[in-house]
């Protein structure tokens, strides 16, 4: 029986009939968006009369990424968007008559492809945002061989970019908090943002990493198209150019603020406030450009002031500046919100700023300034996350850039789509290499939890006809690739890990199973459940197994393709 919780957001609800998504975010997601082999394979299946015949592919990977032990799934929403929209045009047509290759094919053909669509296909999948592992489905497709086939470059295409930086991100996410957000920075959970999209591959490629990451845990985007297009938050402040626009304290001098709830609008001259401030804390020899462009920024943005203090002297003018810029502000009604540090000695001067904080709070009775936040960019990689930790650090929110986009330690999940079943009958791929022996079949799987435990034992194939996996009685399952004896287990819980998200042209479960948000909160729902062996080195490798009907259908299928592939050698 399946282990439903409704509070619990990695259980979907009940499947019913939901309306169209709409198009692909990026209009270039087209039937065209695909390798020539799958339309040469098309024709080959309409040639001879096999395009009606039914397939199931499965998606899945090899090897979790990073060196690590898991993996977050993610963009089954673009494929929805993908499958329910999937038209050719009558441009992509004559683009495709037009082809050498095609040249001799019959006008019947194209045709075909004219009228083709998703609505003989069927989709189950994992949920956005889950924990998933190697071998285990991610999406199981099916239908007749020839649109199947047309959907597999582009659905790889969707999930391999989107799972590898949901999972890059929840590393750091990990990293810069802890599997429970437990690490606290000057009584703060860190936070962390993207900052990568001047560095990212592409349009697509920043966007597409800007939307995922938020599925790992990242809190907030520097994105503006990706916040306009999903809700999520933006932040940002300002550039180093920014302060080296401003020379001196007399291109300021005319400024104003509204004094915050005034009831009469009353304004405030800042640089003169500033300057009482500057005056009482002592600090008369900070740099008057960067004060005046704090000034500035403080003006235009009261509300949110947060400032970059090291273009200069981070301790001895930026911050400084910063302090009494931030004191005036609060004399007018506005609490500001901290600064960030994008070079040096990230560690160092992050608690150097934090320790002034605390000092000049309790000199002048302004406890809130212990609130401040302090954040950090430059070159942030999960690596110097956990050197940061090792040191010790006063830093409370990061902004990660070119690491996070680019997946710098490693640029491809690697994501297979595979045939495991055609015209009612198991099909296998054989190797030399075991990892890339298929397991055939059809199937269903399933997280089986056990010992009282929240955290997964095993994920578990079985053939599609078999029963389901039942809570509280023994289940005995196999290694896939050995002939070790059979385990046992008894779960306390039983998840099915695949739900069928479309079938006959209709979305069938709700956005819970593939938002943004849901998925985010799915994945440190997750991250939470793990064991600690599998959040950052696969120290330890999470059990994929299969049934025993499973592994003895495998076997046999494997020794009889081996002996007829013998039988036509000798």
């Amino acid at each position: 029986m399946e282990h439903r919780n409704a509070s619990n957001p990695s259980h979907p609800p009940r499947a019913m009939n939901y309306p169209c998504p709409q198009p692909p975010t990026n209009n270039l997601v087209t039937p065209l968006l695909t390798d020539m082999y799958q339309i040469t394979m098309a024709y080959g299946y309409w040639k001879t009369k096999m395009h009606h015949k039914q397939a199931t592919f499965e998606v899945f990977f090899r090897k979790n990424p990073f060196k690590g032990g898991f993996t977050i799934f993610a963009g089954i929403d673009e494929v929805i968007k993908f499958v329910a929209h999937y038209k050719f045009t009558e441009d992509d047509i004559n683009y495709l008559k037009s082809l050498h290759t095609f040249q001799n094919c019959e006008q019947a053909f194209f045709d075909y492809l004219s009228a083709l669509d998703c609505s003989e296909v069927t989709i189950r999948s994992a949920q956005m945002g889950s924990v998933v592992f190697p071998r285990v489905p991610l999406l199981v497709i099916s239908g007749p061989i020839v649109i199947v086939q047309l959907l597999e470059t582009t659905i790889l295409n969707l999930v391999n970019f989107p799972s590898l930086i949901a999972t890059n991100a929840s590393r750091m996410v990990i990293a810069a908090r802890g599997q429970f957000g437990q690490r606290k920075v000057y009584g703060k959970s860190p936070k962390c943002a993207e900052f990568g999209l001047r560095r990212a591959q592409g349009p697509d490629g920043g966007l597409s990493a800007s939307k995922y990451c938020m599925v790992g845990g990242f809190d907030a985007v520097a994105n503006v198209l990706c916040g306009k297009l999903t809700g999520m938050p933006v932040i940002g402040t300002h550039a180093h150019s920014f302060v080296m626009s401003f020379d001196s304290l007399d291109e300021v001098k005319d400024l104003t603020v509204l004094v915050n709830n005034s009831e009469n609008e009353e304004t405030c001259n800042l640089l003169q406030l500033v300057l009482v401030k500057r005056k009482m804390c002592g600090w008369n020899n900070t740099n008057d450009g960067e004060l005046a462009s704090f000034i500035a920024y403080g003006v235009a943005f009261p509300n949110a002031f947060l400032c970059l203090i090291d273009t200069y002297d981070t301790i001895e003018s930026g911050l400084k500046n910063f302090i009494v810029v931030a004191l005036a502000l609060k004399e007018c009604g506005y609490t500001s919100r901290g600064i960030r540090l994008d070079s040096g000695d990230l560690a160092q001067l992050s608690i150097a700023c934090q320790e002034e904080f605390i000092r000049v709070a309790k000199l002048y009775n302004q406890g809130w300034l212990k609130d401040c936040d302090v954040v950090a960019s430059n070159d942030i990689n999960e690596k110097t996350l956990h050197e940061l930790n090792e040191r010790g650090h006063g830093i409370t929110s990061f902004g990660i850039g070119t690491n996070l986009v680019t997946c710098q330690a490693q640029p491809a999940l690697g994501c297979v789509f595979k045939l495991v079943q055609f015209d009612g009958q198991p099909r296998i791929k054989l190797s030399n290499d075991i990892e890339k022996v298929l397991i055939p079949g059809e199937k269903r799987a399933f997280r089986l939890y056990g010992g009282g435990s929240s955290k997964p034992l095993v994920d578990l194939m079985i053939c599609a006809d078999e029963d389901a996996p039942q809570e509280g009685q023994e289940v005995k399952y196999r290694d896939p690739f050995t002939q070790n004896d059979a385990k046992r287990i008894i779960p306390t819980q039983v998840e099915e890990i695949l739900h069928t998200l479309w079938s006959k042209g209709k979305v069938l479960m709700s956005e819970d199973m593939y938002s943004l948000t849901k998925a985010r909160e799915r994945c440190m729902n997750s991250i939470q459940n793990l064991d600690q062996n599998l959040l950052l080195e696969d120290k330890e490798k999470y059990p994929v197994c299969v049934s025993e009907k499973l592994h003895a259908d495998l076997y046999r299928l494997w020794e009889s393709k081996k002996d007829s592939s013998s039988k036509r050698n000798t």
